[in-house]
This record gives C-alpha cells, sequence and structure tokens, in this order.
C-alpha cells in the first residue's frame, strides 16, 4: 500500500482540514461535502485523514465490521457473542462514479433465494465502510438514486437491501465525504441539505504558499516514506486529540443562549426544515470538544454557521454560495443574552432589501416591443456597421413545463423525457444480459413451470435454474441534452426583447437543471457562429454565459445552425446513448452572405434528417408578423412556439411532444 500524504503537510484549506477533522471527532455531523475547482488538495486531504482515525475493533471475520464489545444483533453474519476482537485501521472506501446499485448495496443471491430459501448475501461498499470513511469523488456525477441510497443509509446508520420480499439489513454507520467541481454540474438543493458541510476550497493566490505547495510535493513524490517521517511527530499530536476529543465530547453542554442563537440564524438566513439547526447543535459541540472545552461558545456557532449553512441557502444553481458574515454578526450579537427572558424580536424595519426583495429594472408591462412591430426596432446594428451593443440583464425566470424528446430512449438517468432505465414502473421481462439486477418474479416463476416434472422436484419448493431467471424492463426517465441556439444579432437588439428572450432561456436553463439534463449554448451574430458553453452538466456556467451575451450585427442563421449540428456530431461520439433536444431562439430572420435564406434553409434539414427533436421560440414582435420562425421549425422537423406564449408559460401546450407536427 502506498504512503498516504501526511494530512499536516497540506498548506493552508483551513476550513477544510476544520471541516474533516470535526467529523473525525463527532460523525453524527453527517458528513462533508468539498466544492472547488480542480488541483485544490480535496482527494489528497480525505486521503490523508484515514491515517489519522484511531483503529477500530471488530470481530473476526466478520465482513460488516460488527463491534465486539457492542455486535448489531441483527447482522447478516450472525448472531455474535460479546468478546474479544482484533484492532484494525479504519478503512476509507472509495465509491466510483459509475458504480451500480448492487456494488453499492449489495446483492441477494436470487437463485439461491428462490430454490432454497437461503439469504445468500454478498456486502457492498456500504457494508466495507461501517465504521469508516465513504469517500466519493465527483459526487455530483454520481446517478442520483445511488446518491439518494448511500445519504440514506448515511443518515440512519443502516442499509437495507430487498428483493422480490427477500430483506437483509446490516448497520452502516460512516463519515461521508464527497468532493466536487462545480463547473461539472450542481447536485440537487435536497441533496444538498443531506450533507452535515460543506467547504469552498480554492488554490492560494498567495505566491509564498504556492511556492510551498509545490516544495513539499515534490519531496513527497521523491521520497514518500521519508516524507511522511518528518511528519510523523504532528500526525501523532492530531490523531491523539481527536482520541481526546471524542472522549470530551459526550460532557460538552450546549447551552440555551447557543441554541438560541442557532435558531435565530437559520431563521434568519431562511434555511428549509429543521436539518440546519441540528447540524449547526453538533458541528458547534463538536467544536467545543475540538477546543478542549466543556461549553459552547458564541464563536464556535458562528464557525459553525459558516460550514454548515451556506449550502442551505442555495435553492437554485443561480444562487452565489456563501453567507453574508456581516448578518451573521449582527444576529448573533442580537441573540447573546442567555436569559430566555430577552426579547427576541427584532426591530420591523424590512432590513436592506426592502420590500419586493430585490429593486432595479424591472420588465415593462408590455414585455413586447412598442410601436409599429419591425419598424419599431433599431436597424443600425442589422447593417452590421458597429451595431454591437452591451449585454442586457435577463428578466426574471419563470417556471416552464415540460419539453420532451419523442420515443423511448437509454440514456443517464434523469427527468425529462421517456427511457429503459434501472428504476421505474416495469413494463415487461427479458433474459438478463450479464448480472441480474431486477428480477421480474412472475416471469421467472413462468419459465421454471414447465420444467418441474422433468428437474424432479419433489416437494414445495420450485426447482430454478439460471435459465429461467428473468430481468424486469423498467421505464423511468432520462436526461437529455438541451442545446440553445440563441441569435444574438442586431434585430434582436430592441433592449426589452433581449431580456425577455434571455429570461425565457434562463428559465430553460433551470428547468433543464431541475431535470439533471447537460446543456450548451451557442450564438449568432454579425459574420459567424461561436460555441459559447460546449455541453456540461453545468446550467449556472451557461446562465453566466448567456448574462453576458452581447447583440449587434447580422444574422448568420445558417452558420448558428451549422455549428449546433457540428456540436451535436461530436456528442453523438461522446456519449452515443444521450438524445438531445435543440432549441433555437430566434425571429427567423436570415441576413449576411449569398443566399442566407436558402443556406439557413438546407443547414435546418440536417436536423430533420437526423431526427433531432427541435423547437423555434419565435422572438418576432409587433402587430405584423413575418411567420419566418415557423417556415425555419417546419424545415427543422419541430415546433415554434411566440416568445409570448413562452413567457405566458404556455410551451408545453403547444409542443408537448416536439414532434407532434412532425407524426401528423
Amino acid at each position: 500500500m502506498s504512503t498516504p500524504y501526511p494530512f499536516t503537510a497540506i498548506v493552508g484549506q483551513d476550513d477544510l482540514r476544520l471541516a474533516l477533522l470535526l467529523n473525525a471527532v463527532s460523525p453524527a455531523v453527517g458528513g462533508v461535502l468539498v466544492r472547488g475547482e480542480k488541483g485544490t488538495a480535496k482527494s489528497t486531504a480525505v486521503r490523508a485523514l484515514s491515517a489519522l482515525l484511531p483503529e477500530v475493533a471488530v470481530i473476526a471475520g466478520c465482513p460488516f465490521s460488527c463491534d465486539p464489545a457492542a455486535p448489531d444483533p441483527g447482522c447478516p453474519d450472525g448472531p455474535h457473542d460479546a468478546g474479544a476482537g482484533v484492532s484494525r485501521p479504519a478503512r476509507m472506501v472509495e465509491l466510483p462514479v459509475g458504480a451500480s446499485e448492487d456494488r453499492l448495496v449489495g446483492a441477494l443471491d436470487i437463485e439461491r433465494a428462490l430454490a432454497e430459501g437461503v439469504k445468500a448475501f454478498e456486502p457492498g461498499l456500504l457494508a466495507d465502510a461501517h465504521r469508516g470513511i465513504l469517500y466519493v469523488d465527483e459526487v455530483n456525477l454520481l446517478h442520483d438514486h445511488l446518491v439518494d441510497l448511500l445519504l440514506d443509509a448515511a443518515a440512519m446508520g443502516a442499509s437495507y437491501v430487498e428483493r422480490e420480499g427477500v430483506s437483509v439489513r446490516h448497520a452502516a454507520r460512516f463519515l461521508l465525504v464527497g468532493t466536487m467541481n462545480p463547473e461539472e454540474g450542481e447536485l440537487r438543493p435536497q441533496l444538498l441539505d443531506r450533507f452535515g458541510l460543506t467547504v469552498e476550497v480554492a488554490a492560494s493566490r498567495v505566491p509564498e504558499q504556492r511556492v510551498e505547495v509545490v516544495r513539499r510535493r515534490l519531496a513527497y513524490d521523491d521520497d514518500p516514506d521519508g516524507f511522511a517521517a518528518r511528519w510523523a511527530d504532528e500526525e501523532a499530536a492530531v490523531r491523539q486529540r481527536i482520541v481526546t476529543a471524542r472522549e470530551l465530547l459526550p460532557s460538552v453542554r450546549l447551552g440555551d443562549g447557543a441554541l438560541r442563537q442557532i435558531a435565530a440564524t437559520c431563521a434568519a438566513f431562511e434555511v428549509d426544515g429543521m436539518r440546519a439547526d441540528i447540524v449547526m447543535a453538533r458541528t458547534a459541540t463538536a467544536l467545543a470538544a475540538w477546543a478542549g472545552r466543556t461549553e459552547v461558545l458564541a464563536e464556535d456557532v458562528r464557525q459553525a454557521a459558516l460550514l454548515a449553512l451556506p449550502h442551505r441557502r442555495r435553492r437554485n444553481p443561480f444562487d452565489a454560495p456563501g453567507l453574508d458574515e456581516d448578518k451573521l454578526d449582527e444576529t448573533l450579537e442580537e441573540f447573546s443574552g442567555d436569559s430566555p427572558d430577552d426579547d427576541p424580536d427584532p426591530d420591523p424595519d424590512p432590513g436592506p432589501d426592502g420590500p419586493g426583495g430585490g429593486g432595479g429594472e424591472g420588465p415593462s408591462p408590455d414585455a413586447g416591443p412598442q410601436g409599429g412591430g419591425e419598424a419599431g426596432e433599431p436597424r443600425a446594428a442589422e447593417s452590421g456597421a458597429g451595431g454591437e451593443q452591451s449585454p442586457v440583464r435577463a428578466s426574471q425566470p419563470f417556471r416552464t413545463r415540460v419539453l420532451s424528446v419523442p420515443g423511448i430512449g437509454e440514456g443517464t438517468a434523469g427527468r425529462r423525457s421517456r427511457a429503459r432505465t434501472e428504476h421505474g414502473r416495469t413494463t415487461g421481462a427479458r433474459r438478463p444480459r450479464g448480472a441480474l439486477t431486477k428480477l421480474h418474479l412472475a416471469a421467472t416463476v413462468r419459465a421454471a413451470a414447465p420444467h418441474q416434472r422433468a428437474r424432479g422436484r419433489s416437494g414445495p419448493g420450485l426447482v430454478v435454474r439460471r435459465d429461467d431467471l428473468r430481468q424486469a424492463v423498467r421505464e423511468g426517465r432520462e436526461g437529455n441534452l438541451v442545446l440553445f441556439v440563441v441569435d444574438a444579432s442586431g434585430s434582436m437588439a430592441a433592449r426589452q426583447r433581449m431580456s425577455a428572450v434571455k429570461g425565457a432561456v434562463l428559465s430553460l436553463l433551470l428547468d433543464a437543471y431541475q431535470r439533471r439534463d447537460k446543456v450548451g449554448l451557442v450564438t449568432f451574430r454579425g459574420s459567424a457562429a461561436e460555441v459559447a458553453l460546449p455541453p456540461t452538466s453545468s446550467v449556472d456556467a451557461a446562465a453566466v454565459r448567456l448574462e453576458s451575451l452581447p447583440t449587434g450585427g447580422r444574422t448568420p442563421l445558417a452558420a448558428g445552425l451549422l455549428r449546433a449540428h457540428d456540436v451535436l456530431r461530436v456528442e453523438r461520439l461522446r456519449d452515443p446513448a444521450r438524445r438531445a433536444l435543440v432549441v433555437v431562439v430566434t425571429d427567423g430572420r436570415a441576413t449576411g452572405g449569398p443566399e442566407p435564406v436558402a443556406l439557413a434553409g438546407r443547414a435546418a434539414r440536417l436536423f430533420a434528417a437526423d431526427s433531432v427533436a427541435s423547437v423555434v421560440v419565435d422572438c418576432e414582435a409587433g402587430p405584423v408578423r413575418l411567420g419566418l420562425a415557423g417556415r425555419l421549425a417546419g424545415e427543422l422537423g419541430g415546433s415554434a412556439v411566440t416568445l409570448d406564449e413562452l413567457r405566458a408559460d404556455a410551451i408545453a401546450g403547444l409542443v408537448k411532444d416536439v414532434t407532434s407536427r412532425r407524426a401528423a
């Protein structure tokens, strides 16, 4: 086994190290989610922590790491007699992104269960991680149902495996640590809330610290054992401090004053539910124990808030993470009294945000351009000569109805289009390809029944062979690639109209985030098109690019469509199972170059030839409409919806199935 990098040799990253140590002192805190850019020692710190954890006593030979002092009465390998055990280092188990459900929770031998009634169980990673660390790198890329399973196990301290009425339960208490790069996509708020603490990490901008990081890393790579030996005393001191803090933890007193500060802080920052209060209380208690105190102080509450609240205030991917420390200090100061008779009511002043929650410019009652339609729009930008205009802010996003790709896919699990998935309603059965994961009991019995006499069945049990087993075919939902193709030309440059366009795209981006899609952004203006954002799971990155999008120039519609078609071609090679939905946001104009309209039509027909699902958001305004976007939709083989209908939240009624017109 390779020598891990010493935990105490990590330069900087104070919050990360503190959050990990607090969970080592009190696993009830609920784990750590480490968010940050690549190359910031996230994985190094987690692996280094495992070497600091005290050894654990286990019953020899028990694959579920039962404690000999208090064996689990429900252990599948039990029952065990209490007595002496053996000591071993605490494990750190890594959960790979591509892991299956059976690899995570374990698997039952279905054939033996049916034929012999035996609960033959092969433990999974949750059993291996019991009383140790479960580390999930790139947790944001893990399938949602796997994240749900491991978070449920972490919360309950047990894992349940059920297959067709056969049930196995075993203890699964572990320190859960997840790392992620936000550029690759976010976790859902419901899953964020299940992590006790979160830490934002970034590389130091101080040259001296960066020099020290490189110096230590080179020394470690040259001689790992020698480098670790030089830090052995510091490692031993931290290990002993963890043991001391664990022993002190039951004696720490969380007074009423500290509890009132915790409750007031959670209320002031409007976090949902009560989990934040509980996590803050446990974290503040662990902080006091780590400091060698038996009383929780205001400084512990403050530090607990900085670790436990930022990710719970993030309600959608466009919210900036973080905590207003001035507001935090004001709240703690206001509720610093220890007497329950103190008046906790704040001043009825509505606060700095004022009524309505945000000033600035808002859309006018009439969202469309004023005046006589196209004639009322600026023409200077359309000329292409010095017509670029500065970016405008998006209007307020709104809730959209679902846009789905027709047919049944087999892509990554999500929440948009119909697909054959591991989870969902059962629609049929088939012979298993590889390991059996979801048994179709009725189909298995039907397959085995005709052969019972030939197999010499004499008792009540059913004689089942491998060839009889049938895999359940299930239908659920998949995530898609939603590729936005946005017209940023001069004809779109009217400020109110572009604000409404950006608001509509922002709304669809939010919908894509909730449905676990990948998104991409292609823009076109002037004489060319560009990929503003390659396909990614980070919809907040798409929102940032959209917000800074300038407008002006001619309308190279064909260039935009061809660039989008090229993006889809490359993505099909990378992920052939993920189906695409193309959303073209334009007024349908095509200008610049020879025969721009004909060229745009030929480019659009490429999508129809490839059967790519598409919808055109028609941004043409005014009482007189040319219907160019509708013609474009026809060439694409998709449907069109006006911008006003989209803003009125009526898009799904018109394009519930984006190819319904094509099918007709």
